[in-house]
């Protein structure tokens, strides 16, 4: 069984490869490549812009009767995106570029046009300097005075620069030290004096809370006078909430009936003044000292009556407890 891969062939013993028909292709084939545009260029027929890096099938075909130096020259053609014209550019190896021949423009190639102007002039230059030694010499003169210009320019521009840059760097050294030192030392004193202020403020705040905790009990306590009248007791302000008693409902609403010391001031004897008319009547005499009796024991059965009341709230109230 013969190999997959065959790597040698069989050639038979009368092979004359002299025998084999050549093809016969014309010089100007063209060839379908895929390129990409070497330049930014505008379309002629529609104005479209074509940015260098766009990619076409393009025809290549080399260029009869060009070279340079023995390399051929090639030709491409290409179509436009928009409207389809024919666009052709073709190589040139003199440049290391591409020039552009037929349908479009080529952008942005200033930078190129002063370079072709520049060895215009060389070319011309040295075609003239050729045939004429009198323009050789002036050519010659001419450029050395130029270049005496130049180097005159340069020394002024180094002497400029050296009269202006006498810097001591150790005088520019010390006096940034100093400078630095001082804002450090303005530093420092600011924060030393932030602190004092801040001990001050505090040394004082103490100082008047010991005053004030020393001038509080030199103060008179509202309403720790004893009332002066009877009625005073029923103007005083009431107690606050904490320091309240706590009181039943129908205390509330009733009232507490076991008040005989805050009462008893409101209780006074009235004097009776006696009728002149029954002290000069004879034998009223009885009558006088036992009227003159009355409010006395007046008085005496309202104390007890009250009494009487107190004791019937005071077992009121345990047994409602």
């Amino acid at each position: 069984m013969s190999e997959r891969k065959v790597l040698n062939k069989y050639y038979p013993p009368d092979f004359d490869p002299a025998k084999i028909p050549k093809l016969k292709l014309p010089k100007d084939r063209q060839y379908v490549v895929r390129l990409m545009a070497p330049f930014n260029m505008r379309c002629k027929t529609c104005g479209e812009y074509i940015y260098k890096g766009k990619k076409f099938n393009a025809r290549k075909e080399t260029v009869q009767n060009e070279s340079y130096l023995g390399l051929p020259i090639f030709r491409f053609y290409i179509k436009c995106t928009r409207c389809l014209a024919e666009i052709t550019f073709k190589t040139d190896p003199e440049n290391t570029d591409y020039t552009m021949e037929h349908g479009a423009t080529r952008n942005f190639q200033a930078e190129k046009l002063l370079e072709e102007e520049e060895k215009r002039l060389q070319k011309e230059r040295e075609e003239e300097e050729l045939n004429n030694p009198m323009k050789v010499l002036e050519n010659r003169t001419k450029d050395s005075k130029l270049e005496m210009e130049v180097l005159e320019n340069l020394q002024e521009l180094k002497e400029l620069n050296q009269r202006q840059a006498n810097v001591d760097f150790e005088a520019m050294l010390k006096q940034y030290k100093e400078l630095e030192e001082e804002q450090r030392r303005k530093e420092q004193e600011e924060d030393e004096q932030e602190m004092k202020a801040m001990l001050e403020q505090a040394q004082h705040r103490r100082l008047l809370l010991d005053s004030d905790s020393d001038e509080e009990p030199a103060k008179p306590r509202p309403g720790a006078t004893a009332p002066t009248k009877p009625t005073d007791i029923l103007q005083e302000d009431p107690q606050p909430q904490s320091k309240r008693p706590r009181t039943a409902s129908w205390e509330r609403s009733v009232g507490k009936l076991s008040t005989r010391a805050q009462l008893a001031g409101l209780v006074a004897r009235r004097r009776q003044e006696p009728d002149p008319a029954l002290e000069n009547a004879p034998g009223t005499g009885g009558t006088a000292a036992s009227t003159g009796s009355l409010p006395a024991a007046a008085a005496a059965a309202a104390t007890s009556s009250l009494g009487l009341l107190g004791a019937y709230s005071d077992s009121e109230g345990s047994a409602s407890d």
